[in-house]
Formats: structure tokens, C-alpha cells, sequence
């Protein structure tokens, strides 16, 4: 398969799914207050996760069968799903369980100082289980650097998150981070453009306001794209990005990524572009 058939293929999955489910997404418990204090269905991100698990599913069912390529495959593509599934249920359990009253790790830190796990404090740490062991498995050097990627991966799904705080603002800066990581070519660009399809189908009603990512799949959008790039780039590559990553997490401890965005206007062109006015 290659990166353009699976681009098509995830997306066409996550239109299916998203016009079949349009009830569940319509149900009371996914409702949530947007940017403008609209109702909106959240979690939307489950869409793009069920489809890249009916695509993956039936890829390694055609490969058992003879057609396309033959199991184990390409050793990407679990590591990918499992970016998909683990960091979508922590986010979805955050969705659905969050209060919203804790933002930040200072806030999920301070509930646990006294006493009390957070939904977010779960989803912090769970992430952080997930990635290493995505990190682990995905042939990082042995000793620090499979930390020092499992932080790059960690803090790529908590950045996704931390974007989507106005429509579409998550899956634009998804798709431009995509961009040069298709260029590197190897073996997780199939997998990894089968998730870029499956959230591109659901840009136009992030963008319309019908639906909201969520937790669920802001942060499995960043998960997948930091996964990407401890399997495709070099060392010195992913420790800049590592940085940058640092850099971004603990600057939106103190400053607002929606106020920085609004007074640089190139960046508040292109978050407005494709919104409702």
C-alpha cells in the first residue's frame, strides 16, 4: 500500500463511521460547551481510532488470506495501532470522567498532593506508560534515550491536546508536522498516513463546530506523529524536536497558545481559515 492509497483508505473508514455514527456521537453524555459555549459532541477522535482499527484489521486479514502483504508485515503498524488505542482510551476516559476543574500539571500535581488522581493526572500517566513502552519496542537505543524518546512521544500527544482549544487548530498543526515526516519515507509512513486520512475526514466537521476532537483524538494525533519521528529520524533530529517539545509543554504552564496565536497575524489568519466567522 502506498502513503497516498492509505491516506484515501483512512479516510474514506472515518467517513464511513462518522455518517453511521452520527447517533452515538449525538448522545447527551458526549455533549460538551465549546470555544463559543455551543453544545458539541466531544470525543470525535473515537472515529478516527475505530478507523484505523477497521483498516489495520482488515489489512492483516487480507495479508492472511494472500492478498497485500502477508503477516507479521511491516513491524510499524502494531506500534502505530497501539499509539491509537492506548492513548485513545485515556482520552476518552478523560472526555467522558474529567471535570475540567484541574488544567496543567501544576493542577493535576496539586490535586494529587492532596490526595486525589485526576482524570488527567491518569491520563498524564498513562501516557507516559504507553509511550515507553512504544518507545521500548520501537528499537530506541537501550538506556536514556528510550526515555528520552518515550518523552518526545509523551509530550507530542500532550501538545495535541494543548492545541485544541479552537476548531480545526489541532489538525492544522497535525497536518503541516505530517508534512516533512511523509518525506522521510520508512517503514511507518503507511500506518502513520492511514491515522492522517482517518482525522482528515473529520476536519470539516471540527471545523464547522458539529464535533470536537477531545482528548481522545488530539492527543492520539500527537502520539501517532511523535511515534513517527522516533521511527523514522535521526538523533540529533528528534533531540531538537524533544526540545522544542519541553519548551512548548512548559510554556503553556504560564502563557496562552489561543492570546500568542492572536497577536501574530499570519498564525491567526491561518487558525481562522476554513472556521465558521
Amino acid at each position: 500500500m502506498t502513503v497516498a492509497l492509505a491516506l484515501a483508505v483512512g479516510f474514506l473508514a472515518a467517513r464511513l463511521l462518522l455518517v453511521g455514527g452520527r447517533g452515538m456521537l449525538a448522545s447527551p453524555v458526549l455533549e460538551r460547551r465549546n470555544h463559543r459555549d455551543r453544545p458539541v459532541p466531544t470525543a470525535g477522535g473515537v472515529v478516527a481510532v475505530a478507523a484505523v482499527l477497521l483498516v489495520e484489521s482488515g489489512r492483516a486479514a487480507a495479508g492472511a488470506l494472500g492478498v497485500g502483504e502477508p503477516p507479521p508485515g511491516d513491524p510499524a503498524r502494531p506500534l502505530v495501532l497501539f499509539a491509537c488505542l492506548g492513548f485513545g482510551f485515556l482520552g476518552l476516559v478523560d472526555d467522558l470522567l474529567g471535570s475540567g476543574a484541574e488544567r496543567g500539571f501544576r493542577g493535576h500535581l496539586g490535586a494529587l498532593r492532596h490526595g486525589r488522581v485526576t482524570t488527567g493526572m491518569l491520563k498524564l500517566a498513562g501516557g507516559a506508560g504507553v509511550a515507553l513502552v512504544l518507545a521500548a519496542q520501537g528499537g530506541s537505543t537501550p538506556g536514556r534515550r528510550i526515555l528520552a524518546d518515550a518523552l518526545l512521544i509523551a509530550l507530542a500527544a500532550n501538545l495535541g491536546n494543548l492545541l485544541d482549544r479552537a476548531p480545526g487548530r489541532t489538525l492544522k498543526a497535525g497536518f503541516a508536522a505530517w508534512v516533512p515526516l511523509a518525506f522521510l519515507g520508512g517503514a511507518a509512513a503507511v500506518p502513520v498516513a492511514v491515522v492522517v486520512g482517518a482525522f482528515a475526514a473529520l476536519a470539516r466537521d471540527d471545523l464547522r463546530e458539529r464535533l470536537m476532537l477531545g482528548d481522545t483524538g488530539a492527543n492520539v494525533l500527537g502520539a501517532v506523529l511523535g511515534l513517527a519521528l522516533v521511527l523514522e529520524a535521526g538523533r540529533p533530529v528528534r533531540t531538537a524536536v524533544l526540545a522544542v517539545l519541553v519548551a512548548a509543554n512548559v510554556a503553556a504552564e504560564v502563557v496562552s497558545f489561543s492570546a500568542v496565536i492572536a497577536r501574530v497575524p499570519v498564525l491567526a489568519a491561518l487558525d481562522r481559515w476554513g472556521r465558521r466567522p
